[in-house]
C-alpha cells in the first residue's frame, strides 16, 4: 500500500447463529485472524488469583 490516504479493507469471519445468539465459526477461524492465544490458560489463572480476597495475617493473631 503505497498511498496513505487509501482506505484499509477487512472482513469478519463467517458467522453461527444469529441475533443474540450470533458468534465466530470456530472452525473457520485462523491463526491470521488472530484466535492463537497459547498463553490464555496461564492468564485466566493468574486473573482468578487477583479476584481472590487476600487476608489480613495481621487480623487473626
Amino acid at each position: 500500500m503505497t498511498d496513505p490516504l487509501a482506505r484499509g479493507t477487512s472482513s469478519a469471519p463467517p458467522v453461527l447463529g444469529e441475533g443474540c445468539t450470533q458468534r465466530y465459526d470456530p472452525q473457520a477461524l485462523t491463526p491470521e485472524d488472530g484466535t492463537e492465544f497459547a498463553e490464555a490458560a496461564e492468564l485466566w489463572r493468574q486473573l482468578q488469583q487477583d479476584q481472590q480476597p487476600r487476608v489480613n495475617s495481621d487480623k487473626q493473631k
